[in-house]
């Protein structure tokens, strides 16, 4: 299917965050949903490291496995819809959901990802308080 689709609008009118990192972890698309959920803007996010938005306890973890990664060429979550813990600008804790995708040269080594962000905040705290909710009415 060709179309004439223009990209950039396309990914400033997506609802979720749309971010890509080079092999060196460094942001280099950062869209408007990205700047909704994290609160950093463009100009802020694009030439930082991923560590702008993996919390600290997270890091390690975060920093051996894209860097496994970037040997590879492969992620051991595939298409999985992984959850975590985020940071947000203001020092908060967000709760996301994502999707991620390696990037690849012309020689299919691997020299990115791709990520797709939903911010499941409101959702996780919900769905917390609905399980509180249960155990404190099992425990009557």
């Amino acid at each position: 299917m060709k179309t004439n689709i223009d990209l950039n609008q396309l990914l400033d009118c997506v609802g979720d965050a749309v971010i890509v990192a080079d092999a060196y972890e460094k942001i280099v698309l950062w869209n408007a949903a990205a700047t909704r959920i994290f609160g950093y803007s463009e100009e802020e996010a694009l030439g930082k490291t991923l560590d702008l938005i993996v919390p600290e306890r997270q890091r390690q973890k975060h920093n051996e496995g894209y860097s496994k990664s970037m040997e590879t060429g492969t992620t051991r979550y595939g298409t999985s819809l992984l959850k975590v813990p985020a940071k947000h600008k203001d020092g908060s804790t967000l709760s996301i959901a994502f999707t991620v995708g390696m990037l690849f040269d012309e020689k299919h080594q691997a020299n990115g990802v791709a990520a797709v962000i939903r911010d499941e905040t409101a959702r996780f705290a919900e769905e917390r308080a609905l399980q509180k909710r249960l155990s404190d009415l099992e425990n009557q």
